[in-house]
């Protein structure tokens, strides 16, 4: 059947996306049943653990509300919990509301608090995350201090409560820093390991992995033992009491290598262009599991990930055949890999894997209820060549629904995807939020600008001092390519982003004409303001992006949207967060005022109660269908989502 591109009837509806879909966090192995973090979009985006057996069935959720297991550690958050299996066997987990860090022994409702409470004006200024068991009844943890000049340590927390009360219970092990992280106790419980890195840089810029003698007074004395300047070095793990991993794009990518304490040598165990690691946003994220002292289960690849057996000892990599275009290894017992995996057909989901026969079974999956396989499209991984020559990755989604197709001679509208970070990258997995457009019509791509990663130090360091300017004339040059080659129509194309992908669209916006409209969520304008107001993780991020400040002062005003919104001549969406701490709101005040002074169509939605992406379901649904709406007004399609007034 012929029916006009973004008007074909489609079963997936935004309710299926908002209340279908949990996020999926960590896991790990209790005996015979299974732990895993998700998420409750339906509870205002609360995150608790839920137990399953091995075949993904007879669930029990451990954390009751009002208990939130969510981390605000450098905001992002991450590792906001860890099972201690000793008996009692207990979960310590950090909740959100205070940030304190509690004990749950299994089979009790009630948790016991472990630290003291720390607010301020309703903020609490003492934040944990990432544990890891201790020596002596203790666990291991990151301590972020905002009570003055933020730091962070790593610190011993004792399990016995005494801490809840009297901060000076806790004792810190390692010297100031302004962020730390992957703090790793040796088999033996000698030795202690973590990495480091200061203002200006991010971790993926520069980071030092740290190795200390464990012992029973003052704060550790350290040495580094790998990183530094122009080198990134992420997740450490060890193999024995003498042998550490870890992994370093001291090459150019992310690949593994081991140190050995006793002889002081670092040997590189994998050399090839793949990325073994990615961005550390969140705290705590593992690439890779140690298998035994002899062999390491490490996820690998570019745009696709796939997982492979690395030899510790001898080198070298063995591919493992599996069906999943991306996967991460959470945690291994015996012959048993559980992985955070995505597909096409599957989206993301907590798999269990036998190492020895590769079969693999779901444990749960983000999307709750699986769209109608007539309704979901292929990934193309699309591949043109900017104005300077380089090569831009993104990732094509076609309109696509059985049995239907456009009006002869039409070409479809398209939506621009742009990634946030920037320094992050857009996967391939089924995606009910593509879905919902390319079920209906209406194609996507999702560009993999100079900037992200996934593709090598080089590609990721294309951004530095050109944020505004690379990542949005790699995105031009993806749609330019798309219309050239005559898989997009060129009057009516979209673009869309959240964050620093909210930024990339604002930027072109108001400096590019290849877009017909544009949606901004919670999309950074005002660089100036961005410096002076956001959090501490990300306060100088801009001095790579774009240069210090105030030196460049005068750089930030002119890549700045906001000073520039007279360029802007298409309709815009603005859909922003109330609580907002990274982005803060008045970004995209200042973007709305300045375009109904200009008489630009546009629509501002501020969400009462959300913070730096939206987690309630209600205002999931809204953003996605004001979107749609959006979309349909300006490129003139029929659609079933509730109308969207511009002004």
């Amino acid at each position: 059947m012929n029916l006009p591109f973004g008007s074909w009837p489609s079963s997936i509806t935004a309710h299926d996306v908002a209340a279908g879909t949990k996020p999926l966090g960590g896991a790990c192995f209790n005996g015979e049943r299974i732990i895993v973090q998700e998420g409750r979009p339906a509870e205002g985006g609360r995150i608790t653990l839920v137990e399953y057996d091995r075949n993904g069935e007879n669930s029990k959720e451990l954390i009751d509300a009002p208990f939130n297991v969510r981390s605000r550690v450098h905001e992002y958050g991450g590792a906001s919990w860890i099972l201690i299996e000793e008996e009692p066997a207990r979960i310590i987990f950090a909740n959100f509301s205070d940030q304190r860090v509690y004990s749950l022994t299994l089979g009790q409702s009630e948790p016991t608090v472990l630290t003291p409470q720390s607010l301020v004006d309703g903020d609490p200024k003492l934040r944990f995350a990432e544990f890891t068991r201790g020596p002596e009844n203790t666990v291991v943890a990151i301590m972020e201090d905002l009570r003055a000049e933020p730091v962070r340590h790593i610190v011993a927390i004792p399990l016995n409560g005494s801490a809840a009360s009297d901060l000076s219970k806790i004792r810190v092990l390692s010297a100031p820093a302004r962020f730390v992280a992957a703090p790793r106790l040796s088999p033996n419980g000698q030795k202690l390991s973590w990495i480091s890195w200061e203002h200006p840089n991010m971790p993926w810029d520069s980071t030092r992995l740290h190795l200390a003698q464990l012992t029973d007074e003052g704060i550790l004395a350290s040495r580094v033992i790998a990183g530094g300047e122009e080198e990134s070095v992420m997740q450490p793990e060890w193999l024995d009491d003498d042998r550490i991993a870890f992994i370093s794009d001291a090459s150019g990518w992310w690949n593994p290598y081991v140190y050995q304490d006793e002889s002081s040598r670092t040997t590189r165990l994998v050399d090839r262009p793949a990325e073994f690691a990615g961005p550390l946003w969140q705290v705590g994220t593992r690439w890779y599991v140690v298998e035994n002292p002899h062999t390491l289960l490490c996820s690998y690849g570019t745009g696709t990930k796939s997982l492979a057996r690395v030899h510790s000892a001898t080198g070298g990599l063995d591919a493992i055949e599996l069906p999943f275009t991306g996967i991460r290894p959470l945690a291994l017992k015996d012959s048993w890999l559980l992985a955070g995996t995505s597909s096409m057909t599957e989206g993301e989901q907590i798999t269990l894997i036998n190492l020895e026969t590769l079969e693999h079974s779901e444990i749960t999956r983000a999307i709750g209820d699986l769209p109608d396989p007539a309704m979901l499209p292929d990934v193309e991984e699309f591949e043109c060549k900017n104005l300077a020559g380089q090569s831009v990755h993104a990732l094509l989604y076609r309109p696509a629904q059985a049995d239907l197709t456009g009006v002869e001679g039409e070409l479809p509208p398209f939506v621009t995807f742009v990634h946030g970070g920037p320094t992050s990258q857009a996967n391939p997995t089924l995606s009910a939020t593509v879905a919902y457009y390319t079920s209906r019509g209406i194609g996507v791509v999702d560009v993999n600008y100079g900037g992200s990663t996934g593709y090598g130090r080089e590609y990721r360091n294309r951004l530095r001092g050109s944020w505004g300017v690379v990542d949005v004339a790699d995105t031009v040059a993806v749609i330019n390519a798309l219309v050239g080659q005559k898989i997009a129509d060129p009057a009516r194309i979209g673009i869309e982003g959240g964050s620093a992908g909210g930024w990339t669209v604002l930027c072109a916006l108001t400096f590019a004409d290849v877009f017909t409209a544009g949606i901004s969520r919670y999309g950074v304008s005002d660089l100036v303001g961005l410096v002076q107001d956001t959090h501490d993780f990300e306060s100088q991020y801009m001095f790579s992006l774009v240069g210090p400040y105030p030196e460049a002062a005068d750089l930030y005003e002119k890549r700045a949207p906001i000073n520039h919104v007279s360029k802007i001549s298409c309709p815009v969406l603005l859909l922003q967060g109330d609580e907002d701490k990274v982005v803060p709101p008045a970004q995209s005040q200042v973007v709305a005022d300045a375009l109904a002074e200009r008489g630009i169509a546009h629509a501002y939605i501020l969400f009462e109660g959300e913070q730096h992406g939206f987690r309630k379901s209600e205002n999931i649904v809204r953003a996605l269908e004001s979107s749609l709406a959006f979309y349909a007004q300006i490129f003139r399609f029929e659609t079933d989502a509730p109308g969207i007034e511009l002004s």
